[in-house]
């Protein structure tokens, strides 16, 4: 029995070129590490910045070389100075980029004398400090209230103290009663506002006392510059007595072109009637003028257009 020997199967199959375990992941790995670095770098960046500028900014508010050496304040007439730096803080050591430079402005314009305050450094040791006051143009008085200063645009800004404020020479308001408006008191209507109207008439003269009245307008009283002898009399003493006062009645409007007219009437009855003593004038209606006159000489009361 003849036996076949198996030949051994020479075919070999190529061989696949084995790829390391994790190959793949390595190299998907890597970009993504990349993208993190690429995200951590400027948050370490700015994290580090932001603690050198904590760090620089306290080194800079504690170090004593930044204390306010000197403090310059400009624009003030009634309000001292040492009562400015003690509103606003300052009269103990500060130091210049500590201090917030809008929390001083207003503690300066709480100041009822203030109406407008700027602040700024200078240097590394110096405060500047510009401070506008506030304008007073007359007193408005009130009944059952204290008396009221309101400045050239109207607003009341303070009661009046006659001993501290010195306004005796501001002409006193009458008749008119405050109103509130936005959580505001404030002075407003047509006859305020015909007041104002009045208190801007360059021409205005030395008038004391402006009493307003709802159905008849406004009343002043002013001295007559016209009648030396009771004009002499008036200046010569403090204050202007009650005879030195001629009461002028204007109504609501065209005042300068009344004034000017109550200028020529007192002028021209010093020229023609020295003895005349003008007593009151009503210029209501502008067309149809009325005064009240003594004779000094006779003590007789006229009336005439």
């Amino acid at each position: 029995m003849v036996t076949k020997r198996m030949k051994q199967n020479r075919y070999k199959p190529e061989s696949r070129q084995e790829t390391p375990a994790g190959s793949n992941k390595g190299q998907k790995t890597a970009p993504r590490r990349m993208s993190l670095l690429r995200l951590i770098i400027p948050v370490l960046m700015v994290a580090a910045m932001s603690l050198t500028a904590i760090y620089a900014h306290d080194a800079v508010v504690q170090s004593p070389f930044f204390t306010i050496r000197t403090i310059e304040i400009s624009g003030t007439d009634r309000v001292s100075h040492e009562e400015l730096i003690t509103r606003a803080g300052l009269d103990q050591p500060a130091n210049l980029f500590d201090i917030r430079l809008t929390a001083i402005e207003k503690q300066l314009i709480s100041h009822p004398w203030v109406a407008r305050a700027t602040v700024s450094r200078d240097l590394f040791t110096a405060l500047n400090i510009s401070i506008e006051e506030q304008e007073p143009l007359a007193i408005v008085t009130i009944e059952n209230l204290a008396d009221i200063i309101i400045n050239t645009q109207g607003v009341p800004f303070k009661e009046y103290e006659p001993a501290k404020d010195n306004l005796s020479a501001l002409p006193v308001i009458s008749g008119v009663d405050l109103s509130l408006s936005n959580n505001t008191y404030l002075f407003e209507g047509e006859l305020f506002n015909a007041i104002m109207d009045l208190l801007e008439v360059q021409s205005l003269g030395e008038i004391k006392t402006i009493h307003g009245d709802e159905n008849i307008g406004i009343t002043i009283k002013a001295l007559d510059i016209y009648n030396k002898r009771i004009y002499t009399e008036a200046i010569a003493g403090d204050t202007p007595g009650a005879s030195a006062l001629i009461p002028i009645k204007l109504g609501f409007n065209r005042f300068e072109e009344k004034l000017l007219r109550a200028k020529k009437i007192s002028r021209y009855m010093e020229a023609q009637f020295p003895s005349k003593t003008i007593l009151a004038m009503d210029l209501f209606n502008i067309e149809k003028i009325f005064i009240k006159t003594e004779d000094a000489l006779h003590n007789t009361l006229e009336k005439g257009v």
